[in-house]
């Protein structure tokens, strides 16, 4: 299968991904749903860890295979899933509080912190058409605020906004540090999904238990079968997109806005399912937005 067919699956997973977040923190407890989700992600990928540790030679597939690390990657792993476990809980506060057509374009603006970032710390240096890509992001994303207006929703002074944002940029972080630990550290893509699914575990087993405890009174909590989906969905979509990268002419710099193209089965979400409103200039918005981050992701014009 080719890499553009795997990102496209990819894309459209992760925007089921969305929809079944949605759907399981409807009038539902945050933290206990992040939980399980993280831990759905974990137990699959255990099994896996200890044939791979027990008899790798009988291992049935290469791709899948959890490579034995040293004390210092297993530390990089562990601090990938802080940054992300910290992501996931801003991220989840906001997704429940703001409509999804709402908080899923903002999310999908992480490709242009990711290069603010890494103009800032990396010395690097956007193209003339990323340029471009951010000042229509900022606009797309300016355009949002005045939509949300329509629904009582103050950009500058919505926490739920601010989460979304927190757990954009957070997001970037991890993005870049993904970078870092698949080249640089050149730990393979199997084994950072694999540790960083188990630590993702251990560092959201203490906001579980103070949960348990009752020191943050945040609703009560209902099961439904799309809390485990959450965490089989992402794996799923994360899967794909590694196995994309790995192929020979595979160009990042298209993989990453197809990702982002995933915001479109979310927004349409949110208008049938959930009946959101003002559809028409959220379209625009949607529209504008995509048409900036594919160009944030250009390489620079010969």
């Amino acid at each position: 299968m080719s890499w553009i067919v795997l990102s496209i699956l990819s894309a459209v997973i992760l925007g089921f991904y969305d929809l079944a977040k949605k759907n399981a923190l409807r009038e539902n407890a945050v933290l206990p749903v992040l939980f399980f989700g993280i831990l759905t992600s974990g137990l699959v990928w255990i099994p896996f860890i200890a044939w791979s540790a027990i008899s790798p030679g009988s291992y049935p597939a290469k791709d899948f295979l959890v490579d034995s690390l040293s004390p210092h990657q297993h530390g990089l792993l562990f601090l990938k899933s802080c940054l992300v476990a910290f992501s996931w809980i801003f991220g989840y506060f906001s997704l429940k509080h703001l409509p999804l057509s709402i908080a899923a374009p903002i999310r999908s603006t992480s490709p242009l912190w990711t290069i603010l970032l890494a103009v800032t710390f990396m010395g690097e240096s956007p193209s003339a058409w990323q340029w471009v890509g951010i000042g229509i992001v900022l606009s797309a994303f300016y355009a949002f605020s005045l939509v949300g207006k329509l629904e009582s929703i103050e950009f500058h002074r919505n926490k739920w906004v601010l989460f979304m944002v927190a757990a954009t940029l957070l997001g970037a972080v991890s993005s870049i540090y993904d970078k870092y630990l698949l080249q640089e550290a050149a730990i393979r893509p199997a084994s950072v999904q694999a540790w960083f699914s188990v630590y993702l575990i251990v560092v959201m087993l203490p906001f579980m238990v103070l949960w348990r405890k009752g020191v943050w009174q945040t609703g009560e909590f209902f099961w439904r079968w799309s809390i485990p989906m959450i965490g089989i969905l992402l794996l799923a979509a994360d899967f794909l997109y590694f196995t994309a990268i790995s192929q020979e002419g595979a160009l990042i710099s298209v993989i990453s806005p197809i990702r982002r193209a995933a915001v479109v089965i979310p927004f349409l979400g949110g208008i049938l399912l959930h009946k959101e409103k003002n559809f028409r200039p959220k379209a625009i918005c949607i529209v504008a937005l995509l048409a900036g981050v594919i160009l944030i992701q250009l390489k620079s014009m010969p």
